[in-house]
């Protein structure tokens, strides 16, 4: 499994489209496509992701690597596809700051990884809470860059308090990266330092929820 990979890999790091479909169409021959998605694509993103953290590649190439997941995944996994039916709704935004390309990041490795998730793009807090509730959403993720609007986060958590909804927000970007409680004093649920992180705490998330469920 460790080839597949690691050609996978430099394939995105190449922004090379077609040696990725490639390698993708030749793992089907004798895997599904949640194998290839869940043991491929998620693996090759956080590598990367994690390179980049290392500072061995640029956040272009991050980003990119998202992109081309993302297209291979809507091929493999259609809107209408079960395995993207059968997920808690999720929402992603940028809290009343206009510094969108972690957000961008984050939704991109998510959609690679096979979510279905709803993009709110800049939104203030009031009007995040109300289109959360309207959508019934249970995993919403705030990405900021500036603490005034980390903090703002607080005003989301005791919105969503008083009106008894359940809602697990998860929270990201430089200020909770640099102040490592902050995302508790916020009232989020959760705090992922990478886009790779992030999909660990929204998979757990959904195990709980569906636990709740049943």
């Amino acid at each position: 499994m460790t080839k597949p990979i690691n050609e996978f890999v430099q394939a995105l790091l190449a922004l090379d489209r077609l040696k990725a479909k490639t390698i993708q169409n030749g793992f089907l021959k004798e895997h599904s496509a949640m194998t290839f998605i869940e043991t491929v694509i998620v693996v090759a993103l956080e590598t990367i992701g994690e390179g980049w953290q290392k500072g061995e590649y640029a956040l272009s190439q991050v980003y990119m690597a998202g992109r081309i997941c993302e297209q291979l995944v809507d091929d493999l996994l259609p809107p209408g596809d079960p395995d993207r039916k059968d997920q808690p709704k999720i929402a992603i935004c940028v809290l009343k700051d206009h510094h969108k390309l972690g957000k961008s990041i984050v939704y991109s490795l998510l959609r690679a990884s096979g979510f279905e998730v709803m993009d709110y793009d800049v939104i203030d807090a009031e009007n995040l809470v109300e289109r959360a509730v309207a959508d019934d959403v249970k995993i919403l993720l705030i990405s900021v860059l500036m603490l005034h609007s980390a903090k703002q986060v607080k005003q989301v958590t005791d919105k969503l308090t008083a009106l008894h909804r359940d809602i697990n927000v998860v929270v990201g970007g430089a200020p909770f990266r640099l102040d490592p409680e902050l995302w508790k004093t916020v009232g989020a649920h959760a705090m992922g330092k990478t886009a790779s992180e992030t999909i660990a705490i929204i998979e757990e998330m959904m195990g709980n929820i569906r636990g709740e469920d049943g």
